[in-house]
């Protein structure tokens, strides 16, 4: 039952003070206005996109120009529909009485200009998530709004000054929002901007630049802090836009990421790459975990990465044998200082494979230099020379294309490069490395290999059809010279602006790049401005050089938890991220636990403690009432259907159990694909199973520890 029925409010019964118009009314009518003027909004922007989309599409600038404002437009539009009033997340008052100032999702004016939404982004908007009562930031008061269905359902007052309270506030409990942290999980990440503390703002809006740690136990709201940083960096740095690189949000498995695919929409920011690390490299779909431990450790280390240079390089030696090229104009002679002056043309950076063709294009400048024949157009020169088969099968072999599986392959399958390339392994590391029957059989730890051999040779492929491109674009400059002929002959006076034809830029303007072959761009290669790594504290070294590989600027934000690494994490976030190549690292801790009750912590904590003594266990805020539950494995499926007889909403998971089928509202996990997500209710079956020593600690710390309101274990076969 609700106290009115034509207000936003929509108030329980138990809330009828609350409703009182005294605390509401200026709400009420700053909403009417909010309401109108995102119906203005929604007309005037859908009115510029259709006359962007009816504008002419022009060619090259005007054409990219105009694709991006239809960007522009349309995610504006996606944004003013997503939500309605509910794009309100709550008020301050300050203690100066200034008007209220309302916090949305976005900035919102009306017609006149005047201000009815701050983007919570915004500096303005700082208090309404910062003030404390140690720090109140000039405010009052401050008022935070649940929203049902388009309707407000609850609100939260807090008062900073004897003034606040005044007619702006309603008191009550203050668990009462403490509470609303625990509300029923779904598949889906719900919305928690509205809720998030000042010891969480505090990360979300510190510095992009160097790397930041965000270290926490489960349930700071670490993963809220890393997708809300995203948006905000994206809002306030003007370094990081799209249009600069972006930001990519790495998370570690696909569950998690389908977990918060809503999140970075619903905060304005529809075009974050996000994926995991298996996703940067095209075989990491179905690359299994490393079974040899040792085998696990050798290839997880940097070194180990850094291999693939030396045997790159190996490939890359000019021919020392003098050669003799035969042109329709003359023999010329090319020697080994004439090869070595030709290869020095790859410049640092440049990936393998493309690099030939630079290396061709010296060789062809250097003979036609040497041929001495002003009357042999160059590019006539240069496609004769493509016609001497020794000349080409001398540079093929002395610099052969080159596929990154077959280079990290032959690593494993031939030992004495991969000795000549690794000369730190001892020999029972080379013999424990080798795979001399299925080299090509990728496991998880030859990722950053791979991916390291892709990003130093290029994609060979790609460098053929660049060179398709610039046969394609000459063979178009050609016909459009041409016709530039053609029309310019046709000029009585040869002058006026037929002539600007002749122009180098106006004719590449004119070239019809639709006959122009091209590639699709691999959107995970980079490089990017910021990237964003949830559960960081499980990365090893060789993962990380995927990311910094992607990341010039060492712009990072690492959010992690020590205790939560399943192979152990005894040094510090400065010390291992110094090892891997980050030195401008600062550390912010989280430690209050807001998602964890209080009686799930108290069996979690010990379990983590007994193996990891320094471990950053959170202290929790809020008690759920309802004590962790034992009991024995086959009394799992009468505890889920009393819960789902019980509950008519919420999310609950088994841990442990991978016979278990999954339902719609109950999912089936190991306790590592569990990490980063929550759940109402937590079954752990056998936790005892999970393994002894950090790995089993952690497995059986991260499962007790997604649930949210209730816990059960169940014990024995």
């Amino acid at each position: 039952m609700t106290l009115q029925t034509t207000s936003v409010f929509a108030l329980p019964e138990r809330l009828a003070a609350k409703a009182d118009p005294a605390l509401t009314a200026s709400d009420e009518r700053h909403f009417a206005a909010v309401a109108a003027a995102l119906d203005e909004s929604v007309a005037d922007v859908s009115a510029q996109l259709d006359a962007a989309l009816k504008a002419p599409g022009g060619a090259g600038r005007a054409a990219m120009d105009r694709d991006a404002e239809v960007h522009r437009l349309t995610g504006r539009l996606r944004a003013l529909r997503r939500y309605g009033l509910d794009l309100c997340l709550g008020r301050v008052v300050a203690a100066d009485g200034a008007e209220p100032l309302y916090i949305g999702r976005f900035g919102l004016t009306d017609s006149t200009g005047r201000r009815l939404l701050v983007d919570w982004r915004s500096p303005a908007a700082e208090p309404f998530f910062a003030a404390t009562h140690a720090g109140p930031m000039g405010l009052a008061s401050r008022r935070r709004y649940r929203w049902t269905d388009g309707r407000i359902t609850d609100y939260w007052d807090e008062v900073f000054t004897p003034e606040g309270l005044v007619g702006h506030a309603a008191l009550d409990d203050q668990s009462a929002f403490v509470a609303s942290l625990g509300a029923s999980r779904s598949d889906r990440m719900r919305d928690v901007l509205a809720t998030i503390q000042a010891d969480q703002d505090a990360v979300v809006r510190a510095s992009s630049r160097g790397a930041l740690v965000v270290d926490g136990g489960p349930g700071t709201g670490k993963t809220v802090v890393a997708l809300h940083r995203t948006a905000y960096l994206l809002y306030a740095d003007p370094r990081l836009g799209h249009r600069r690189g972006g930001v990519l949000f790495v998370g570690p498995h696909q569950p998690y990421l389908a977990y918060v695919a809503d999140v970075l929409p619903s905060l304005g920011e529809e075009g974050v790459r996000t994926c995991t690390v298996r996703d940067l490299v095209a075989e990491g779909a179905g690359a299994p975990p490393e079974a040899d431990p040792e085998v696990a450790r050798l290839k997880a280390s940097a070194a180990m990465v850094g291999a693939v240079e030396p045997a790159v390089r190996l490939y890359e030696e000019p021919p020392a044998a003098e050669l003799v090229v035969s042109t329709p104009w003359g023999d010329l002679p090319l020697g080994a200082e004439d090869w070595a002056e030709a290869f020095s043309a790859a410049e640092a950076g440049v990936p393998h494979n493309e690099a030939r063709e630079l290396i061709w294009d010296e060789l062809v400048t250097l003979l036609y230099d040497r041929l001495g024949n002003e009357d042999v157009p160059p590019a006539f020169f240069g496609r004769a020379l493509r016609h001497d088969k020794e000349l080409v099968t001398t540079l093929h072999r002395a610099w052969p294309l080159l596929e990154a599986a077959d280079l990290v392959g032959d690593l494993w399958e031939v030992p004495a490069y991969l000795r000549m390339c690794a000369p730190w392994l001892a020999p029972d590391e080379v013999r424990a490395l080798a795979r001399k029957e299925a080299p090509q059989a990728w496991t998880v730890s030859d990722l950053p290999l791979l991916d390291a051999a892709r990003q130093r040779l290029g994609d060979p492929e790609a460098a053929r059809l660049k060179r398709r491109q610039k046969a394609a674009v000459a063979a178009e400059r050609e016909r459009m010279a041409a016709v530039i002929d053609s029309v310019v002959a046709s000029d009585d006076d040869g002058e006026g602006a037929v002539t600007m034809l002749r122009g180098r830029d106006l004719q590449d303007r004119l070239i019809d790049t639709g006959a122009v072959p091209d590639a699709d761009p691999d959107l995970l290669a980079g490089p990017f401005a910021h990237i964003v790594v949830d559960e960081a504290q499980e990365l090893t070294d060789a993962e990380w050089q995927m990311l910094l590989a992607r990341c010039p600027s060492r712009s990072f934000t690492i959010v992690g938890d020590r205790a939560q690494a399943r192979h152990g994490f005894t040094e510090s976030w400065e010390t291992r991220l110094a090892r891997v190549g980050l030195d401008r690292v600062r550390v912010a801790s989280l430690g209050i636990n807001y998602r964890t009750p209080e009686e799930v912590m108290r069996e979690a904590a010990p379990v983590i403690l007994s193996a990891l003594p320094d471990a950053n266990v959170p202290a929790s805020v809020r008690s759920s009432g309802i004590d962790v539950r034992h009991g024995a494995v086959a009394e799992l499926d009468s505890i889920l259907a009393e819960w789902l007889a019980s509950h008519d909403e919420g999310t609950a998971c088994v841990i442990g159990d991978p016979s278990f089928a999954e339902t719609p509202r109950v999912r089936s996990l190991t306790p590592e694909l569990s990490k980063g997500l929550e759940f109402d209710l937590v079954v752990l079956v056998s936790p005892e199973a999970f393994g002894e020593g950090i790995e089993g600690a952690v497995d059986r710390y991260v499962a007790m520890t997604r649930a949210t309101r209730e816990l059960v274990v169940l014990s024995g076969a």
